[in-house]
């Protein structure tokens, strides 16, 4: 007979319950960024208790006259990726591509394999038009090909060649190099927190992206269909 353990509120400190209690429900009801359970809500508490710790500690330009942490966020990330693209320009300088774009796109084949036209868009976040352009280059370049697909007919399938792996892999060794440039002087620690940090915020714009959006309704839609208060 297997013995039952019961769970007895009465010899568990009452403020201690009612605070756990609260926390549940506060991440119920605000938190639409972490999977609802036991892991998420774990994940949910360390990332609080670090925002806390930090909050007092870190400091940046403009903090005392009341710039945000949103605002240097935004900036942090549009320098980074001017100086991420900088480092591409030298991976590609005196090579046979033209623009990073190219070299992306023949990375994403290579890594996921043959795709659908849109799904290769939207894999590397643009327009359908600015994508468009940039696979009949590789075409044009004899890097990918394109095919009917067996189940939509009025779907092309892009696929990398013989010819864009050999161009790509001529490449890699200064692509590889300006990859890591970017992540700068991060130890292990630091970059694996930094990838669970973008993993978040890539994953709550990735959403919003895949609802197509128009220019005009972008930005209300999401302030009250995605941010929490």
């Amino acid at each position: 007979m297997h013995n039952k353990v019961f769970f007895n509120t009465n010899n568990m400190n009452s403020s201690l319950l009612k605070s756990v209690i609260d926390l549940v429900e506060t991440f119920k009801l605000e938190e639409k960024n972490y999977r609802h359970d036991v892991l998420g809500f774990q994940q949910w508490i360390a990332d609080r208790m670090l925002s806390k710790s930090n909050s007092t500690t870190v400091t940046w330009e403009g903090k005392e006259k009341g710039r945000s942490a949103e605002s240097v966020i935004n900036t942090s990330l549009f320098r980074l990726n001017r100086y991420a693209k900088n480092y591409s320009k030298a991976a590609i300088y005196n090579s046979a591509f033209t623009t990073q774009e190219e070299f992306i796109y023949l990375i994403t084949l290579n890594s996921y394999g043959a795709m659908n036209k849109i799904e290769l868009i939207k894999k590397n976040i643009q327009d359908k038009p600015t994508g468009i352009q940039i696979i009949n280059r590789l075409i044009h370049q004899g890097w990918v090909k394109q095919y009917d697909s067996t189940t939509d007919k009025r779907s092309k399938i892009i696929a990398i060649t013989a010819k864009g792996k050999q161009t790509l892999d001529k490449q890699m060794n200064k692509i590889r190099l300006a990859t890591k440039l970017v992540t700068g002087d991060l130890n292990a620690h630091e970059k694996i927190d930094l990838i669970r940090l973008l993993s978040k915020l890539e994953h709550f714009h990735a959403e919003i992206f895949e609802q197509q959006y128009s220019y005009a309704e972008l930005l209300n839609r999401v302030k009250k269909d995605h941010l929490t208060a």
